[in-house]
């Protein structure tokens, strides 16, 4: 858990990954579409990725990846992503993050 705290610390935006899921690669696209550089993670491609995968679990997240969080806060995966993008509300949400400048 504690080294999942600090990786999440260390941008305002994270997202665990895993280099083969085509709806990780597509969340990853809308953030880099708005301009956003989060810290991406590959769980598959990282040491010791399968135990952050299992804490990544037991912080609530359904499925593994993909995993945002923003501001080192847990928001959701994809579904919650572009449910906060379809109301408008993530744009704001970076910001407030310092993620997003315009």
């Amino acid at each position: 858990m504690e080294r999942v705290n600090k990786m999440v610390a260390e941008k305002p935006v994270v997202i665990f990954s895993k280099s083969s899921c085509c709806i990780s690669h597509s969340i990853k696209s809308l953030f880099c579409d708005f301009g956003v550089n989060p810290a991406v993670y590959e769980l598959d491609e990282i040491p010791r990725g399968g135990e952050i995968e299992q804490t990544l679990l037991r912080l609530g997240c359904n499925q593994e990846v993909p995993a945002v969080f923003i501001s080192g806060e847990f928001v959701g995966g994809a579904n919650e992503i572009m449910s906060l993008h379809v109301r408008q509300s993530l744009k704001p949400m970076l910001k407030r993050a310092g993620a997003l400048w315009v």
